[in-house]
């Protein structure tokens, strides 16, 4: 499958999974840098391609190795990369990186392995809803398969060696996609993210680290990676999403017993418009489609489905309208084409 592929499908991680109202998905990235190697970002251009082909070679190694697309960076398209980025695969540094570095993808896209960002190798493993656990064993996996052919820089006293200070440790980020338009309606949201920091977590947006809460989704991540067992992470960080889940169904049933005429007209008017809307900015879609998901999950729109929307939130995006279109589109060309995919959905509705 190629890139172009992807476009005809959605990752695995956008289906149906537990605690999947408010949750989108549940990530765990893991961090790891080869033993006695320049990090990628002082890293000459020779050094960083000997880091791509032993990992290339590692790959080898996988029992599911074929699984797995490949691509380098300076091999892709400006258009190609923002894709991956869209869809989650490549951070924002990955696709402004060229010389050496990399990425794979299997082909359900829940697994993803960047070489050459800011450290040599950035795993990521993605399920549908929450379920951290499924995702850090999926992970674990694929690490230890990768270290049978790699030697990972690791101190017996710090643990696994970083470019970033506050990787260090387990070189463990784990995260879940929260849709919190309650609390955000409500004006609570706040509060909740406030109390979420002061207890070691940190709240990002849609696009992670310094994003904006775009469509109403927020990141909960743990921050602290040294001297706490990747177990321990994970359970608090869980503890802590379920716990913030509650306040957001709690908040649609306030909203829905003290404001429902306010709920139906917020996802009333967010459905006028993008029925009959002809031009639609990626940030006006993006909080409109969120109104429409609140109302599927408090089945004012019975005719939708959820899962359909969250992929919405993908397709919008400005490099797969213009992959779609396969032409390179102005901004106000791009507009009219969300507007006319969003229409085009909801006719079917």
């Amino acid at each position: 499958m190629t890139l172009d592929g992807f476009l005809k499908r959605h990752g695995g991680w956008l289906e149906a999974g537990p605690e999947e109202g408010p949750v989108i998905s549940s990530r765990i990235r893991l961090a790891r840098n080869l033993r006695e190697t320049t990090f990628p970002g002082w890293a000459s251009k020779e050094v960083r391609n000997r880091v791509w082909s032993e990992v290339l070679l590692a790959f080898d190694g996988v029992e599911d190795s074929k699984s797995f697309l490949r691509w380098r960076m300076d091999e892709l398209s400006a258009l190609d990369r923002e894709l991956l980025f869209e869809r989650h695969l490549i951070s924002r540094e990955l696709a402004e990186r060229q010389t050496g570095s990399g990425v794979f993808v299997n082909e359900d896209e829940c697994r993803a392995v960047m070489v050459n960002e800011e450290d040599h190798i950035r795993l990521q493993s993605l399920q549908p809803g929450l379920n951290l656990q499924k995702a850090w064993d999926i992970a674990d996996e694929l690490d230890n398969a990768l270290e049978k052919s790699l030697s990972y820089a690791f101190s017996s006293k710090l643990g696994y060696l970083t470019a970033c200070p506050s990787n260090v440790g387990t070189g463990l980020r784990a995260s879940v996609m929260l849709h919190l338009p309650g609390l955000v309606l409500t004006e609570e949201i706040k509060p909740v993210i406030n109390a979420v920091s002061k207890i070691g977590l940190a709240v990002r947006g849609l696009w992670g680290e310094g994003s904006e809460a775009s469509g109403h989704m927020f990141q909960i991540s743990n921050q602290i990676t040294l001297g706490k067992p990747e177990a321990e992470i994970i359970a608090h960080l869980e503890q802590i999403v379920l716990e913030v889940i509650e306040h957001e169904k709690n908040a649609r049933l306030r909203l829905m017993g003290k404001q429902e005429i306010r709920v139906h007209d917020h996802v009333g008017r967010a459905y006028g418009i993008l029925a009959n809307a002809a031009l639609m900015t990626t940030g006006e879609a993006l909080d409109l489609l969120s109104a429409l998901r609140l109302g599927v999950d408090l089945g004012l729109l019975p005719n939708m489905v959820r899962r359909e929307i969250d992929q919405l939130f993908i397709r919008i995006h400005p490099a797969h309208l213009q992959k779609e279109a396969g032409a390179a589109l102005s901004p106000e060309e791009r507009d009219i084409k969300r507007a006319q995919l969003i229409r085009k959905f909801l006719d079917g509705k």
